[in-house]
Order: C-alpha cells, then sequence, then structure tokens
C-alpha cells in the first residue's frame, strides 16, 4: 500500500486541525504539512479538498491583500468545521490505539 492510499482520509482531518490553529492560506497549508513531516503534499492535492470543505461549508474564506503578488484566499474554521475536527479527532483516536494494540502484539510474538 502506498503512502498517498494510505494518506487519503487522514489529510482532511489534518488540513482542519492546522486551520484551527489560525486562519492560512493554501501555500502555507503545504509547508505547514511538510514541517509536520508530510512529504510531497503539493498544493494540487490539498486545493481541491479546501474546494470541499468550503462547500460542506467546513470552512469560510477571507481575500486579503499580499505583500507579494496577488491577493490571498485565507482559510477559517466554521463552527461545522469544528465539529468535524472534533469528530475526526475521536475517529483517529479510536483507530491509531486499534492499529497500534495489533502492531505491539505482533510485536511482541517475535
Amino acid at each position: 500500500m502506498s503512502n498517498t492510499q494510505m494518506l487519503k482520509g487522514i489529510l482532511d482531518g489534518c488540513l482542519l486541525a492546522i486551520i484551527n490553529e489560525g486562519e492560512v492560506y493554501g501555500y502555507e497549508l503545504a509547508e505547514k504539512l511538510e514541517s509536520y513531516g508530510f512529504q510531497q503534499t503539493s498544493e494540487g492535492t490539498i486545493y481541491p479538498l479546501l474546494i470541499r470543505m468550503q462547500k460542506e461549508k467546513l470552512v469560510t474564506t477571507t481575500l486579503k491583500k499580499s505583500t507579494a503578488g496577488p491577493r490571498r484566499k485565507y482559510y477559517s474554521l466554521t463552527p461545522k468545521g469544528e465539529e468535524e475536527l472534533q469528530a475526526f479527532i475521536e475517529r483517529w483516536n479510536q483507530l491509531s490505539h486499534s492499529v497500534d494494540h495489533i502492531l505491539q502484539k505482533r510485536g511482541s510474538k517475535k
């Protein structure tokens, strides 16, 4: 299984968590993901997710002036986005606990 397949779905929650820290624009999201260890997560991957999140009313956007180039679209969480983030965190905690349990059990048999 490739990293891309494993990341599918996880990126949504990670993007929501980063946006929850404060307003952020797309390229900045890509940089922050990379700083957290997500290698090669391009804007081409991020923007379709952001567009979908906007359609689902999980995020709102604000256009702001940029010191370099055109205006930037900043994303922030809506109350619905905050709820989705909490639901993601709960699902992630359950899933990671289950996977850790399986992997630790496997490791103890060696």
